[in-house]
């Protein structure tokens, strides 16, 4: 198997251990047998557990901030449909799957104490937020929308996702996707409601 592959089989692996037993009680053990490998192999790859953590962490970044850059760079889109896409994004299956949610939270928990966790969370965070404010201020002057705050929209926007995300992680009967994105969509549509307001 290819090098990367393999890497990322691992990766796979730490995920579903994470969300079962916590950073701290995962063990490289727990990866090579949830993985189906030896030892000898996640040592060749990761060399320790505090670097399989790290290039696990920066694994589900980059794959949720890989998605939402190709919405925001889709020449093809508009400013709407671009916000509009990346709420589906937020909420799709990919994105909400319990075992990285559990990890998403699991590593948030320790940004802390652990300055490396926290630069690689602060530097997607950003990232994501410049973005949408941008998307936000365009929507801003497409509408008439004198009142509405961009930054003071994303802030609130990331910070009902977030919240919306926990809610999907310790009450998955309780609250579905379809409805975590409908509650997403009625804040927009409080603030554009020239654009979002068919969409609730």
């Amino acid at each position: 198997m290819p090098k990367q592959a393999r890497r990322k089989q691992l990766i796979q692996a730490t995920i579903k251990c994470i969300a079962k037993k916590g950073l701290s009680s995962t063990t490289m053990a727990d990866v090579t047998q949830q993985a189906g490998l030896s030892m000898g192999i996640v040592n060749l790859h990761f060399q320790s557990k505090e670097r399989l953590l790290i290039e696990t962490l920066r694994y589900i970044s980059d794959e949720y901030t890989d998605g939402l850059n190709k919405i925001f760079n889709d020449k093809s889109l508009s400013t709407e449909q671009k916000i509009l896409a990346h709420i589906n994004f937020d909420f799709s299956r990919a994105i909400i799957d319990r075992n990285k949610l559990a990890v998403w939270f699991a590593f948030w928990g320790e940004t802390k104490s652990r300055p490396t966790y926290l630069s690689i969370c602060a530097s997607y965070i950003n990232e994501i937020a410049n973005n949408l404010t941008h998307l936000f201020a365009l929507l801003k002057q497409q509408g008439d929308y004198s009142n509405v705050n961009p930054e003071l929209v994303c802030t609130c926007y990331t910070a009902l996702s977030d919240g919306l995300w926990l809610d999907l992680l310790i009450t998955p009967k309780g609250m579905k996707p379809a409805q975590a994105q409908a509650v997403a969509m009625h804040y927009l549509a409080t603030q554009f409601p020239e654009h979002f307001k068919n969409e609730i």
